[in-house]
């Protein structure tokens, strides 16, 4: 017992150290105004390090929302011309639909105006010369190979001769001569050309025709036979052939 009052208390006992206790907030508000300043100080060094380079911030800002506004302006016009480009494209897209119906009706009036030229001529000679009252004739008679593959179209004017002409009713047959094969074999247009209405015919004086036809590919078309019947009979009133032209 003594010895260890002796050992606390004596020469060997440990050394005491008195310290001032500092509260944490005292601390903290020592402490943070000089981190303040520091950072105030390298933010300073910074600022005029970019100033020493050449680098004014000011007027970087303000070349920025420059910029910035000549990008929203060139959007802009960008927008507006290109909705100006898209609507001279369907200005032109329209012109030249328009033009083309234009110059496609030109062509169909041309060629209209051809044939009626044609056609007068025709009739003035036919006035010219006179024929049996109440003849029937086949006048301008034409066959071309049309668009479609294996399409043909013929042409022909009907021409009843007289002055005092009946009115003329009947229907007409087309007969074509094919070769297929080697083989050599017709095919009527249409197969009961009374009870057709396409082939029918009803004029007194003169019926312009125009009638197409189609036939397979592997075909090939030697020439077609005009049957005009007149209504009632079997036996056709005009026969007369026709080759491709």
């Amino acid at each position: 017992m003594w010895r260890r009052v002796k050992r606390s208390f004596g020469i060997s006992a440990p050394k005491l150290s008195v310290r001032l206790h500092i509260p944490w907030y005292l601390r903290w508000s020592l402490v943070i105004p000089f981190v303040l300043a520091a950072l105030a100080l390298a933010w300073w060094a910074y600022g005029n390090g970019l100033e020493l380079a050449g680098f004014q911030r000011g007027q970087t800002q303000e070349e920025l929302s420059k910029l910035r506004e000549q990008v929203a302006k060139l959007l802009v016009e960008n927008k507006h011309m290109n909705d100006q480009v898209a609507q001279y494209e369907r200005q032109i897209q329209i012109e030249q639909a328009s033009s083309k119906e234009t110059s496609k009706q030109l062509k169909n009036l041309s060629d209209e105006n051809s044939r009626l030229q044609e056609d007068l001529a025709f009739f003035q000679n036919l006035t010219a010369t006179r024929g049996k009252e109440g003849e029937l004739g086949v006048h301008r008679l034409r066959l071309e190979r049309d668009k479609m593959p294996g399409e043909y179209h013929l042409r022909m004017l009907l021409v009843q001769s007289g002055q005092r002409a009946k009115e003329f009713s009947g229907s007409y047959q087309l007969v074509a001569t094919v070769l297929k094969n080697g083989v050599r074999t017709t095919q009527l247009f249409p197969q009961d050309a009374p009870g057709n209405t396409q082939f029918q015919l009803n004029f007194k004086y003169y019926q312009r025709v125009e009638q197409s036809i189609q036939l397979p590919q592997d075909i090939q078309l030697e020439n077609i036979q005009i049957r005009i019947f007149e209504q009632g009979a079997r036996e056709p009133k005009v026969r007369q052939n026709v080759s491709l032209s």
